[in-house]
């Protein structure tokens, strides 16, 4: 039987308002049934899997106290278990076909469920649940649901009252012969495991209601229905989700004579009268765990899936998959049998099962990879590293891993780099604790005050821009004075990240000094700066609800700024404009003063160049891509810029961002570098953001010297940025139904991603190309799943892509204005989404459902504006056959 919501007929005698009463010496006969329906979201009920419970159930009044109507204990009884389909099946597909009622539940269990209960009721309310000791949970809580019927309240409001469901706010609307009750399931407190993904984009909305609906007639209850609905959709695609839905239905059938009531003034005496056995249990649902007898060991499902995890398959949706899998079992896992497997692998395997065991995010897969690491060896670095940006894109860090990478970094570190990385995870694990309320835990302030009090004391670059680049992570209010001071008073690389990290700011926490400091910066007021932290700094003040002055001056400086620097500060007006961001208004206004929109300032020559646009349009999610160049007077890549950003109503995610940045090249051409960096070492690297987290950057040469020997050696290989597997959806919710089986739900989501980049660079052709390939792999699986113990159903639902995102910017530099050219293509693409429903028994008996649909996304170059499109028909037009020789 399960209840949740089931009717309960009383006779309501004259005076009595406060809740229902029962007739002495009468047996109360009804029928029930209790449905669960497991389904997809807008799927027909008359298609779902599930089952039904159906029973009898016999009520009668014990003792009403004779000081007090309305305190009264009632006996209840469920007899005559039948447990059958939902949904008519032919009898193949039926798994409780030739099987009794007591083979399905098992003797013990039927015997269990059949033992009566008993309430005691004031006022209309269950002061007190009466059943056996050590009797199942799984029995105990579908008797907490019946019980949880018992409470009504014949006049309407909104009450807090303790159920099955815990403690909820309930509203009661009474009208006539009918009473509805309506629990507000959001509200209910009650003990529970589960967690969420960090951002609101890749997590998993939820819905839920409850109603009960009472029909009286003759002072009786006639019938009761009522309704459970939970819905759960991915945000970023809603059509994915799943429903779990559950009725009730109890009607009276016939009133017959009872037994009288039993003698007594106070419960306890009655109660120990009726049965000395009884003890009072709380009416709130306990924890059930069901035992997985044949499922496979940790090593065992390791080995199954292990061919698909090879580093030259992880652009395969397989390889998510198994990912995906392999996280959930390590999660049932112990330490000692998750080192098992670490210590076994391979070289080739350990970075994937490194992955996988930091995203599991359990206790023991943490204790267990810290012991294996060992930060002291340099020649593990790669595991460290794999290990260290898996805790970055954590969904739900704890304090205790934050607390470890402090002691890290604290501690003993061979490689450098690893030193580095450490410090920028821990910058963004600090902002994920701080957005969920950690900001005052204490490794969370032990990580802050490590961070600030070292940026403060650094002497050396290199350890400045590590704190920065943590800083630029954890985006802490109170780090803003001292990003603005790096911003305007220090040189090069060093003010340009201290503007980046200010860049990533939400505007709503942007000060007015910081936006006093970046119009100082932009326009050079104390000091020359370098157009790359001028750029950036124009962006802060053009993206954080700029002044009409603001953008003017902007305006009016554009015709007075380096060559390229006037072509793309232009370029970024000219998209404000054609993308309507929030600025246009403002630009818009002011460019109808023609001292500022004018044919001299709007016709600059230049190569350099900005634009944005849409890569999907859609009812849950858009997501954007922006493109910018910034070149050198002398036509050498300055600073390449891609971003993909993804947002709904509510929330922003920064998927992507790969900035390639040179400086100091002209010598080569012997060309002379521009105002503000005539002092600037050759230097060219790259820098990535991946999902809200910026990476550590990667240098490709540093200095004349390296440039040189990498220039007589290239091969035009690109370097490879980050290359691994993420946990990106990570939700897990237990969910108590009114009824009384346990539901759960999961849904994860994991991507295998190979982000690489390079630049090459020909003096033979005076030509430069810089090249970033995006390969992902996606995918996410929702399982929902409600256990009654004896007999479970649910459903998966899953999608799978893989794709390759490639930009490529060709530049041939031996005319001015040098010829540029951006391509932007995503390749053809497989997508494929299933729907599989099941219902299944203990002993292996089990009906399955299939549902699929695969289709090919066709490729697209993504169009960008029509200059750029011009440029590219000459670049190629004028290409020689042989200019693929680099050097």
């Amino acid at each position: 039987l399960v209840n949740s919501k089931t009717l309960f007929v009383f006779v309501f005698q004259t005076g009595h308002t406060t809740g229902p009463s029962l007739n002495n010496d009468k047996l109360y006969k009804f029928a029930y049934s209790a449905e669960v329906y497991v389904d997809q979201v807008k799927a027909s009920l008359q298609e779902s899997a599930g089952y039904r419970i159906s029973s009898g159930v016999d009520v009668n009044l014990l003792w009403r106290n004779p000081d007090n109507d309305d305190d009264q204990l009632i006996k209840v009884t469920i007899r005559d278990v039948q447990v059958e389909n939902v949904n008519e099946r032919p009898a193949a597909k039926n798994i409780f076909k030739g099987k009794s009622t007591e083979k399905i539940i098992g003797k013990e269990y039927l015997k269990a469920l059949q033992r009566p209960i008993v309430l005691e009721l004031v006022r209309g309310k269950v002061k007190n649940f009466y059943s056996y000791e050590n009797e199942p949970a799984f029995t105990q809580n579908i008797k907490r649901g019946l019980a949880s019927l018992f409470q009504l309240q014949l006049h309407s409001g909104t009450v807090s009252e303790v159920d099955i469901s815990g403690k909820c706010n309930t509203t009661y609307h009474v009208r006539q012969d009918q009473v509805t009750k309506v629990k507000a399931l959001d509200s209910c407190e009650i003990e529970k495991e589960g967690f969420t993904s960090h951002n609101q984009i890749l997590d998993v909305g939820t819905k839920a209601s409850s109603a009960t609906i009472y029909v009286l007639e003759d002072s009786f209850i006639k019938s009761i229905k009522a309704e459970e609905n939970y819905v759960f959709v991915l945000n970023s695609r809603r059509k994915t989700g799943a429903k779990i839905v559950s009725k009730q239905r109890l009607e009276l059938k016939s009133v017959q004579a009872g037994p009288g009531l039993i003698a007594g003034k106070q419960v306890a005496g009655v109660i120990k009268t009726l049965d000395s056995s009884y003890v009072a249990v709380p009416l709130v649902a306990e924890p059930v765990k069901s035992e997985c007898k044949k499922c496979p060991s940790l090593s065992e499902h390791w080995h199954s899936i292990r061919e698909h995890m090879h580093p030259e398959k992880l652009s395969k949706a397989e390889a998510a998959r198994s990912f995906l899998s392999f996280i959930q079992n390590i999660r049932k896992a112990t330490k000692e049998e998750i080192l098992q497997i670490i210590k076994s692998e391979n070289k080739e395997l350990l970075p994937q099962v490194v992955d996988a065991v930091t995203f599991a995010q359990t206790p023991a897969s943490l204790e267990a990879i810290l012991e294996f690491l060992d930060f002291k060896d340099s020649s593990t670095s790669v595991l460290q590293e794999r290990f260290l940006y898996a805790c970055g894109f954590a969904s739900h860090p704890s304090e205790e891993l934050l607390q470890s990478l402090t002691a890290k970094f604290k501690g003993e570190i061979a490689n450098e780099e690893i030193r580095e990385t450490v410090v920028i995870v821990m910058g963004a694990l600090i902002r994920k604790l701080c957005d969920r309320e950690g900001c005052k835990l204490p490794a969370v302030a032990e990580a802050k005050r490590l961070i600030l009090n070292r940026l403060e004391k650094a002497k050396k670059d290199d350890n400045v821009r590590m704190y920065l680049l943590a800083l630029k992570n954890a985006l802490l209010p109170e780090a803003i004075p001292l990003l603005l001071k790096y911003a305007e008073s220090e040189e090069g690389p060093i003010s340009n990240l201290a503007a980046t990290a200010l860049q990533r700011y939400n505007p709503s926490v942007l000060t007015k000094e910081v936006k006093e400091t970046m119009n100082r910066i932009y326009h050079q007021n104390r000091k020359v700066h370098e157009k790359t932290v001028r750029t950036t700094a124009a962006a802060i003040i053009l993206n954080s609800n700029p002044s009409y002055m603001e953008v003017k001056n902007i305006l009016l400086s554009i015709g007075e700024l380096p060559l390229e620097m006037n072509k793309y500060m232009l370029s970024i007006i000219q998209d404000i404009l054609h993308f309507e961001m929030p600025s246009s208004k403002t630009v818009r206004q002011v460019l109808k003063d023609m001292r500022a929109h004018n044919y001299d300032r709007f016709a600059k020559m230049g190569s350099s160049s900005a634009y944005s646009g849409y890569i999907t349009r859609g009812p849950d999610v858009t997501s954007t891509y922006s493109l910018d160049i910034l070149y050198s007077g002398s036509g050498i890549l300055r600073r390449s810029n891609m971003n993909i950003q993804i947002f709904n109503r509510n929330a922003e995610l920064h998927a992507s961002q790969v900035v390639i940045e040179a400086q100091g090249l002209e010598s080569i051409i012997a060309a002379t570098p521009d105002e503000g960096e005539e002092n600037l070492d050759s230097f060219a690297g790259m820098s990535a953001i991946l999902f809200d987290v910026q990476l550590r950057p990667v240098t490709f040469f540093q200095g004349y010297g390296d440039l040189m020997s990498k220039m007589l050696s290239a091969t035009g290989d690109p370097i490879n940025v980050v290359k691994g597997l993420i946990l990106l959806t990570d939700y897990s919710q237990e969910i108590q139904l009114q009824s009384g089986p346990r539901a759960s739900t999961v849904f994860l989501g994991g991507l295998a991603i190979d982000i690489s980049g390079g630049m090459e660079f020909s003096l033979w052709y005076r030509e430069s190309k810089t090249n970033v390939k995006n390969r992902v792999a996606m995918f996410a699986a929702g399982n929902i799943e409600v256990d009654s113990f004896f007999v479970k159903t649910g459903m998966e639902t899953t999608l799978e892509a893989e794709t390759t995102l490639d930009f490529i910017s060709t530049v041939q530099f031996s005319q001015y204005p040098f010829l540029v050219c951006m391509q932007m293509d995503r390749v053809e693409s497989p997508f494929r989404r299933y729907v599989m429903k099941y219902e299944s028994l203990p002993s292996g008996r089990r009906y399955t459902a299939r549902r699929g649909k695969a289709e090919l996304l066709a490729g697209n170059e993504y169009p960008l504006h029509q200059e750029n499109s011009n440029m590219c028909k000459k670049v190629f037009g004028e290409k020689s056959d042989s200019s693929s020789n680099w050097f």
